[in-house]
């Protein structure tokens, strides 16, 4: 998916919502639990229910991982049954020596066909470079992450810089605005502000509002550009709204209320 057919979607249904289906097999409603391919219903029913509200889907690959080769047919047919109007995700933070990360791009990109990847960039320029050369896919990397673990390193001072503004600088370096996204923690929204002084026209994929408590009021008041240039993503609060046969009905219900505040940003 292009830039241009990503803003198209964001100005045709008033949302910059990406859906998380991170799956988990243990929560899934108990009228699920003894389906033979409970994974897919699920996610497929969540699908149907969303689609018209959200812009992406972003597939957290480790719950898929998680249950071998079952996991992986499941994410596969999910991958396939989101409409291609929608910006697809694929939530794996690879990244390795160049040769690995050849052979992470092509799974993702063209055997599993993502637009995009989630990648962490500590290993360098050689690590992503296979991503970036796809053409119309996107390599979302890590910048500020919301785990408090972020203040090991991403916060640390280098010199009168944190390290991860040093990263979103020279990372920014190695793509464009039309291949290259960063992930921002939705409980970072106050480094918000400061942050698009350094990737002012850089989409920024948004996680954590919702159960891990960000609020897309103010993350939508800093990280909002003339192009929206947010993917703000949403889980467990959408996807495991409801617990029983209503299940998708319940994710509609909070989907509809994210875009509607959306709405009201744009």
């Amino acid at each position: 998916m292009t830039r241009k057919e990503l803003i198209e979607q964001i100005k045709l249904k008033k949302s910059y919502l990406c859906v998380g289906l991170d799956t988990s097999i243990e929560k899934l409603p108990e009228h699920l639990q003894s389906h033979p391919d409970a994974v897919f219903e699920f996610n497929k029913q969540i699908i149907d229910a969303t689609k018209d509200l959200c812009v992406a889907y972003k597939i957290n690959t480790a719950f898929y991982e998680a249950n071998g080769l079952k996991g992986w047919e499941a994410m596969e047919k999910t991958v396939n049954y989101i409409p291609s109007t929608h910006f697809k995700i694929a939530d794996a933070k690879r990244g390795d020596i160049g040769n690995t990360s050849a052979q992470y791009a092509k799974a993702f990109f063209e055997v599993l066909n993502f637009d995009a990847i989630t990648v962490a960039p500590y290993m360098g320029y050689d690590s992503l470079q296979f991503f970036l050369e796809y053409k119309n896919k996107w390599t979302i990397v890590l910048g500020l992450t919301s785990n408090k673990g972020s203040e090991d390193f991403q916060q640390l001072k280098t010199g009168n810089k944190f390290l991860y503004e040093t990263v979103l600088k020279k990372v920014s370096e190695w793509g464009t605005k039309e291949n290259l996204m960063f992930v921002i923690g939705a409980t970072k929204a106050n480094e918000l502000e400061s942050i698009r002084k350094i990737i002012p026209d850089n989409f920024l994929l948004i996680p954590g509002v919702g159960a891990q408590g960000g609020s897309l009021k103010e993350v939508s008041k800093y990280g909002l550009n003339k192009d929206c240039g947010l993917l703000v993503n949403a889980s467990r609060a959408i996807i495991y709204s409801g617990k029983d046969e209503n299940f998708a009905q319940a994710a509609k219900f909070a989907a509809q209320s994210y875009q509607r505040e959306m709405m009201n940003y744009l």
